[in-house]
């Protein structure tokens, strides 16, 4: 017999890996025509061999095989018996996640096979199951007698965890990653609640298993008290359906969601289908569904559908406040000067007073647009194209009372193309020129349309424009950097207004993003004509502290006003654009560098009048997370608006401590002095449970819509689920 002392480390690990290595294999491994096995490593303080018969190692034993790290206080190894005899506290690190803590044990040369007493067994840092013993079978079962399963963490010896589930025996499948509990018992600290005589659960390292998630309890002024109780369906590697039934005293529903991911996109369709009481007979349901696909040379098909069967019915429920829904599908390619798009879309209208048969509601665009560098001309050349139609339902050939401006049956197609060049020079003192010109070509067919209008309208349009910039800077002595630059731009544009019914261009915007346009109309049914001359000042300051500060300027001045072939004007009031010279535009915005973010734009007239503003403030960090929007609109009966709009949107999160997190939403109607909307919320997250608890009230009514409230509760066990990336929720232990 021989004694290592303990400087001779290293050249024993080598020496007893030769030694397990040498050990002959199973008997079952000794005709299996696979490599041989990597070696072995030990590493001890001591190793003392016994002849041939057996090796001990003591003093901060460490063993690594096939994947596995072994860590214990002396370790042996009987060579007779292929076993190792550990005495612990001894540490298993089986993989990536999976560790096994226990007093003592007994595994055979390879670790997978073996009994281990007074163990525990900790998933991705996440889960434990506490057992009197583990038995371990082929490196892939791990049997635990007399178990504790749990995801809370306790400090102190003897403690009670928040929840537990208790076992007679739990079995945990390392292939399939899953927990097989027998005669299990939920407990919250020591309260029995539940009783299993067989349960399944996945380990913290399965993203997707079949079976049921995490409960949730509701109580709605309309629909009554109830639960939802969703079930997960792994139908294959990609795709999965998850049926949420919803029961109530007042109604049966079902929600469902497919999803399936193919190898050039994906899809995914969710929606429900209900019998409630809600004083409707019929069963109500709806659909709605996305999909995005790669085709060759860079093309990208897109699809979206949304149905419902009843114009209240995704309101009453709370799965969508949009009034309008869209179902469109559409293939694209975007290059670097290249742009392609053809799409098809149907519009369905659930506001109160709208008629589908008198709102264009299918539509159809074909657009092109491509870029051009030529040397010899220098600058740049952009040919575009569009092929616009849309479609109302209705054959009526006179205006009705619910669209004033539109002929309720009418029917429109327009075609375009267009022709330009650019090209931008700097001139002495930092001048920065850019020249535009071009042609338009429009073609434009109407059906159905009023007699006062034309029904076919044709025409050519040249452009020309002059833009002038010049950028100025300044750095301070502390390190602020400002940035001045004055736009000046001259244009012109030929061509006169036809008498074609405005059907496209009615809702238009003048804000920063459009100021040197030579058409601010939405569509190119109407055109701005004539000269004009545009004005503006653009401002940013930059502080060494991070602090950024934008305003910009601007003004369109025109040789006459916009008028339709009637005389009326063009633009709506509300636009900013009527008369021969626009509102004054004044938009700006600060940000911080601890995430508060101001912006503001508005429009003022000749009377330095508020014509329209909206604001946006936000702010957000690692605690905080808040949004507040104002916006001011005035009575515009162009744009169908019979009174002044002004509200109030909010919304915030805040993480009040380590587990509690509020949230709060608002929004207010201040012209008519009515709450629309709020809720509030209130969320208690730790590594082993996440509790939420909220409420909202919807305060507007109509012919088919009614004011509720709904209160929600979900209670979901942390452990089970796929790895949480976040742990700052995780309790400490006091030391």
């Amino acid at each position: 017999m021989t004694r290592a002392r303990p400087f001779a480390a290293p050249a024993l690990a080598l020496v007893a890996a030769i030694a397990l290595a040498s050990a002959p294999v199973r008997s079952q491994e000794r005709n299996a025509p696979t490599a041989a096995a990597a070696p072995a490593l030990l590493i001890a303080d001591d190793v003392t061999l016994d002849g041939d018969r057996s090796l001990t190692a003591t003093g901060n034993v460490e063993a690594v095989f096939d994947g596995q790290r072994l860590k214990a206080r002396s370790i042996t190894y009987d060579r007779s018996t292929d076993q190792l005899k550990i005495t612990g506290p001894l540490t298993l690190y089986d993989g990536d996640y999976t560790t096994v803590l226990a007093d003592e044990g007994q595994l055979d040369r390879d670790m997978r096979n073996g009994i281990l007493t007074g163990a525990r067994l900790v998933m991705d840092d996440q889960l434990q199951l506490a057992a009197n013993q583990i038995s371990r079978t082929d490196g892939r079962y791990s049997q635990l007698y007399k178990a504790a399963v749990t995801s809370c963490r306790v400090c102190n010896e003897g403690d009670t965890p928040l929840w537990q589930i208790r076992a007679r025996r739990v079995i945990h499948d390392a292939e399939t990653r899953q927990l097989f509990l027998d005669g299990a018992q939920f407990r919250v600290g020591n309260l029995p609640i539940a009783y299993f005589p067989r349960l399944r659960l996945p380990d913290p390292t399965v993203e997707r298993l079949t079976g049921f998630l995490t409960p949730s309890l509701y109580n709605s002024s309309l629909l009554g008290f109830g639960v939802k109780v969703p079930y997960f369906i792994r139908i294959g590697d990609h795709k999965d359906l998850t049926l949420t039934p919803y029961y109530t005293n007042k109604t049966r529903t079902l929600e469902f969601r497919y999803r399936q991911e193919f190898t050039t996109g994906g899809i995914e369709f969710e929606g429900a289908i209900s019998d409630d009481d809600l004083q409707r007979r019929d069963r109500r349901a709806y659909i709605f569904g996305r999909g995005v696909f790669s085709l060759p040379q860079d093309y990208v098909l897109r699809f979206d559908i949304e149905a419902v069967k009843d114009d209240a019915y995704l309101v009453d429920y709370g799965y969508s406040d949009k009034d309008r829904l869209d179902s469109e599908i559409s293939v694209e390619r975007v290059r670097r000067d290249e742009w392609r798009r053809a799409a098809l879309t149907y519009f369905h209208t659930l506001r109160d007073g709208e008629n589908n048969s008198t709102l264009p509601t299918s539509v159809g665009n074909l657009d092109y647009e491509k870029r051009y560098f030529p040397k010899r001309m220098g600058g740049e050349l952009r040919f575009a194209g569009q092929l616009h139609g849309h479609y109302r339902t209705s054959s009526v050939t006179t205006d009705g009372p619910d669209l004033d401006r539109f002929a309720d049956g009418r029917d429109v197609a327009r075609l375009t193309a267009s022709a330009d060049w650019l090209r931008s020079w700097t001139m002495a003192g930092g001048l920065r020129t850019t020249f535009q010109t071009g042609v338009a070509v429009d073609h434009i067919e109407v059906r159905g349309a009023a007699a006062t209008s034309s029904s076919e309208y044709s025409e050519a349009t040249p452009s020309a424009a002059l833009t002038m910039r010049y950028p100025l800077a300044k750095t301070t002595a502390r390190g602020t950097v400002h940035m001045i630059e004055p736009v000046v731009q001259l244009a012109w544009v030929g061509g006169s207004t036809p008498n074609i019914a405005n059907d496209e261009s009615t809702r238009n915007e003048f804000d920063e993003g459009n100021l040197l346009s030579l058409s601010r109309f939405a569509a190119a049914d109407r055109r701005e004509r004539g000269l004009s001359a545009v004005w503006g000042l653009n401002w940013t300051r930059f502080a060494p502290g991070g602090l950024r500060s934008t305003l910009s300027l601007g003004q369109i001045v025109r040789e006459q006003a916009q008028l339709e072939a009637t005389g009326t004007e063009s633009f709506s009031l509300s636009s900013g654009l009527q008369g021969s010279t626009s509102d004054l535009l004044i938009a700006g915005q600060i940000a911080t560098q601890n995430g508060l973010t101001l912006t503001a734009r508005s429009l003022f007239n000749e009377m330095f009048d508020t014509t329209k503003a909206e604001a946006r403030a936000s702010w957000s960090n690692a605690a905080l997370d808040l949004g507040a929007t104002y916006i001011w609109l005035p009575n515009d009966p162009l744009e169908e608006r019979g009174g002044t709009v002004s509200e109030w949107a909010f919304d915030a999160s805040y993480r009040l401590s380590r587990h509690w997190t509020g949230s709060a939403e608002w929004r207010y109607d201040v012209a008519s002095d009515e709450n629309v909307k709020a809720g509030v919320g209130i969320t208690y997250t730790n590594e082993c449970v996440d509790v939420s608890l909220s409420a909202s009230r919807r305060f507007t009514s109509s012919t088919i819509l009614e004011p509720s409230t709904d209160i929600s509760l979900t209670v979901g066990l942390r452990g089970f689920s796929a790895r949480a990336e976040d742990k700052s929720y995780v309790r400490e232990c006091k030391k």
